[in-house]
């Protein structure tokens, strides 16, 4: 058969499943429908307007199709599965079992038109309309049937749209009136904007805020009233704001802090709280009634920014509040306001506060990259003591295990697996010596203390004993802004168990000793973290993580150590590392649809050894390949450059690093089904040294070092089963920087019908959580 033939009959071939599909999913499920109905498969709205522009017409015609009622069957591909689903699970008899649980957990039953109300749904789009300054409108509503289905159909005739001529401020005699006007040149409404109700309930919403710092706790958006007049002028309107005449007047008072009274030890199934005259402890501005002892007095100076005297205001009053919930030992935080009896226009504040349990213990599944740059899954059992010298601390001693490991055709059973334990201790406050130092954000500052013991092993060739320690404190200037500066960082490797084949290898390729070496690492480190991907309604939202690894460099100056001129320093007979590094991480999630987005990721690494280094040590190098970076490579294989990372004489890939690193991915991420996504993505990247290495030819970095990028592809699953997401991504690679120059795009080689290609290039990922 000729090769066009061939096409022609795979063609055929093609149409004749997608229209077999159309038919099993599509007619199949109106055969289902009772006597006499319709299935509902959605409505249009049509904007008939010659003065409004096609772009301003269409994002209209969107805003409305979006309020209609009710929504019809989900689609996907133009089909309706999960009806499809419903209607062929048929009535289960048990409240169990695989048939109730495909038609009433997966499927969906279909949306008659008989639950479709036109008229509701046109005056709907009428008031809509208008409250966006079409005063006026004409909707009109109509229907259509084909093969026991319906679409409903809406026109709306919009007039021509009210703008915004004036706007006036309340001009009376009473103090927040004065308040309100000093705030004008911020208000959103605007004159020569169109006319909109939702800008004008946040005009009112924006005032109650700016009262709410003055004092005024029990003014609200509803005591004001927006006159609007449209009589006068083309399409014109004039806005005046004012006071209600029948605002209360205690809503007209600005008011003051009188007492402040806490209860920390608050049962939240009783009404009241019981007492003895021995539990109630004056404490600088504020009372605490603490029936079991439970807190020092200083934990709620530094939690409240209230004090005697002060005007209310919103702000300190959600700072409190956050500062509570954010001691991370309350489970419940209850406020209320109440009028002094003592002193008139005051405010007596208290606290309820409903303790966590003391001591919890948690398992967490992650996906991590730990401080040698191994990604993999860790599982994690934790034992929790919180409050332990009542000043709100946190204890935690950890146990952790995990293993970091692809499937792919040449996989050799070396993978990496871990086990370890932690313990750290964090204080609700900055511990600074010789200074006090308080935060004013709404989030505590921590100082922490860790300790940890971690054994790596991978099998058949080595392990490594790890252990750090650091000092440090974390600290957030808002939701988006973090910081973490640890002081003290100290970090001790050593070898262990290193296999006679290992050994071997060793004297093939000095640089495998390198990975074993006993290291030394102590210095400060920074990372500063910024990131909106909370705003879920936004369209594009941003991570970045920048990093700032600087260590022995105080020891290395005072000392004099210098590598290069043979006057290299030792601490306990291990030399210590001298070397500056820095990484900068950074996300970008561009939101395409309710359920799918792209996700791309960009990192930049580089490191400087100097003085009493001539390298940076192996755990702190960059690593490229892997479950988290670039998936059509194994992990830690790819690079330096051009190296062709061989594998050695006991039949293994060797680790690779580098001094240098850049990485790019991007990645299509959309909801296919119930708890299962889809992604599509693309990887690049590798890793460079800064100075030639005669054992690694190629693998320096040089001004053609886009030449060596690596490039791989793939498709991936993710099941997010809503306390973890399990991921599989299959990838290939489509650039090969080992390969002579010329040959390095290996696209036109991709064969899925080959077993050895497969077996050469296709890689199984398989791991907890998002690559990004």
């Amino acid at each position: 058969m000729s090769k066009k033939h061939s096409n022609i009959k795979t063609a055929y071939i093609r149409y004749f499943i997608a229209l077999s599909l159309f038919f099993v999913f599509g007619c199949s499920n109106t055969k289902y429908l009772p006597d006499g109905e319709l299935l509902y498969t959605g409505g249009s709205v049509t904007v008939k307007d010659t003065i409004t522009k096609k772009k301003e017409r269409k994002e209209l015609e969107t805003e409305l199709e979006n309020l209609l009622r009710p929504k019809p069957n989900k689609q996907f591909l133009g089909l309706r599965p999960k009806l499809w689903i419903y209607n062929i699970a048929g009535q289960p008899k048990k409240d169990k079992g695989i048939r109730y649980w495909l038609r009433n957990k997966v499927g969906e039953p279909p949306v008659l038109f008989s639950k479709v109300d036109l008229d509701y749904n046109a005056a709907v789009l009428r008031n809509f309309t208008e409250n966006r300054g079409y005063f006026k409108t004409r909707v009109s509503a109509d229907s259509t049937v084909s093969n026991k289905r319906v679409t409903a159909e809406y026109t709306v005739e919009p007039k021509k749209r009210y703008i915004i001529k004036s706007v006036t401020f309340p001009d009376d005699s009473l103090a927040m009136s004065r308040l309100i006007a000093r705030s004008s040149r911020r208000s959103l409404l605007k004159v020569g904007k169109p006319y909109d109700l939702d800008v004008i309930k946040a005009e009112r919403e924006r005032i109650d805020a700016r009262l709410k710092e003055k004092g005024y706790y029990y003014f609200n958006p509803d005591y004001i009233l927006a006159q609007v007049d449209s009589s006068k002028g083309d399409h014109e309107v004039k806005i005046r704001l004012v006071i209600k005449a029948d605002t209360p007047p205690k809503a007209l008072t600005s008011y003051k802090i009188n007492k402040i009274i806490v209860y920390p030890n608050f049962a939240i199934s009783k009404d009241s709280v019981k007492y003895k005259p021995e539990d109630v402890v004056q404490y600088k501005y504020f009372t605490i009634i603490d029936t079991a002892n439970t807190f020092k007095p200083r934990v709620f100076d530094r939690a409240i920014y209230f004090k005697k005297g002060d005007l209310y205001n919103r702000k300190d009053h959600n700072l409190t509040l956050n500062r509570f919930v954010n001691l991370g030992t309350f489970s419940f935080v209850k406020n209320e306001f109440k009028p002094s009896d003592s002193l008139p226009n005051t405010l007596d504040s208290y606290y309820y506060l409903t303790l966590l349990p003391k001591k919890f213990i948690r398992v967490e599944v992650l996906g991590k990259t730990n401080s040698a740059s191994y990604t993999g899954t860790e599982i994690n059992v934790n034992w929790n003591n919180r409050n332990l010298f009542r000043g709100a601390e946190l204890l935690t001693v950890s146990v952790f295990g995990g293993a970091d490991f692809q499937l792919s055709g040449d996989n050799n059973g070396k993978n990496i697996y871990k086990l370890g334990t932690e313990t750290s201790l964090t204080w609700p406050r900055f511990i600074v010596p010789f200074f006090h130092v308080e935060g004013n954000s709404e989030y505590v500052p921590r100082t922490k203390a860790t300790v940890r013991y971690e054994y790596q092993n991978r099998t058949q060739l080595y392990a490594l004993n790890s252990f750090k320690t650091s000092f440090g404190y974390q600290w957030k200037e808002n939701i988006r802004k973090e910081h973490q500066l640890n002081v003290i960082d100290v970090t001790y490797v050593s070898p262990n168990h290193v296999t006679a084949e290992y050994l071997e290898d060793i004297k093939e390729d000095e640089s495998l000793g390198k990975v074993i070496e006993k290291q030394l690492i102590f210095g400060p480190t920074y990372t500063y973290t910024y990131t909106n991907t909370m705003q879920k309604r936004r369209k594009n939202t941003f991570y970045f993580s920048g990093d700032l690894d600087l260590a022995g460099n105080i020891t290395g100056l005072v000392s004099g150590a210098n590598v290069k001129n043979g006057n290299q320093k030792s601490i306990f007979d291990v030399p210590f590392s001298q070397y500056v590094k820095m990484r900068a991480d950074f996300r970008h999630y561009l939101k395409l649809g309710k359920e799918s987005e792209l996700a791309s990721r960009i990192i930049v690494g580089a490191g400087l050894p100097y003085g009493n280094s001539s390298a940076l040590p192996t755990s702190k190098q960059f690593v490229v390949g892997g479950t988290n970076s670039i998936r059509a490579f194994r992990a830690r294989s790819l690079g330096p450059g051009s190296y062709l990372n061989i594998k050695t004489t006991n039949d293994y890939l060797p680790d690779q690093s580098g001094d240098l690193k850049l990485e790019f991915s991007t990645e299509y991420r959309a909801k296919l089904f119930s708890i299962v996504r889809g992604a599509l993505f693309i990887d690049a990247g590798n890793v460079w040294l800064l100075n030639a290495d005669p054992d690694k030819p190629g693998g320096e970095i040089t001004k053609d070092f886009m030449k060596d990028i690596a490039v791989g592809a793939g498709a991936g699953l993710r099941f997010d089963l809503s306390f973890l997401v399990l991921r599989t991504d299959l990838a290939f690679p489509l650039r090969k920087p080992y390969l002579p120059e010329g040959e390095r795009w290996v696209i036109k080689d991709i064969d899925f019908g080959s077993g050895p290609w497969r077996k050469d290039n296709l890689i199984l990922n398989i791991a907890i959580g998002y690559p990004f």
